[in-house]
């Protein structure tokens, strides 16, 4: 596991994530019924060297499953250009929601050390047009160093009950 200390969520931006679920569909759910289902509240990291990347993917993937655990949803991002990993959602067999992404060591450097920045200023509504457009471009750069595992395409996309748009 990588990020260790990045598992739970920071306070201000669980806020906003709870405030923004309950202005869109759920103003009079308690609060305590929100958070259970923000799935990213609890996330966890695995990185892996490249060659050994969809083995580890399928082999994890596998031990939840066996113990219980159900995957909800699992987007390969390996072929967009602004972020590189796989992100998967999964509900333990107590109901706990939670987040795992998957990383090699230089797309979870890329992520979390060289990254990080520019997404949060992108996803703030304040940033201005022009901003942004330098932060993507940014962004993509960066990406476009990070070599994909082999046989990472062969990871597909899911989501629990329909289909996910890629």
């Amino acid at each position: 596991l990588a990020g260790w200390g990045c598992r739970l969520k920071g306070d201000d931006r669980l806020k906003e994530k709870i405030a923004d679920l309950t202005e869109s569909g759920a103003p009079d759910a308690p609060a305590a019924e929100v958070v259970r289902d923000i799935a990213d509240a609890i996330r966890y990291t695995f990185c892996s060297e490249t060659a050994a990347y969809q083995d580890a993917y399928t082999n994890i993937k596998g031990m939840l499953e066996t113990r219980g655990y159900e995957m909800t949803y699992s987007q390969n991002h390996w072929s967009a250009d602004q972020y590189k990993g796989v992100n998967t959602r999964w509900i333990t067999p107590a109901g706990q929601r939670f987040e795992l992404q998957f990383h090699t060591p230089e797309s979870f450097n890329a992520k979390q050390d060289v990254t990080h920045d520019s997404y949060e200023r992108m996803r703030n509504p304040r940033t201005q047009d022009g901003e942004r457009h330098e932060l993507g471009a940014f962004q993509r750069e960066v990406c476009s160093w990070i070599a994909p595992p082999d046989g990472v395409s062969g990871i597909p996309n899911y989501r629990q009950g329909g289909p996910l748009d890629a």
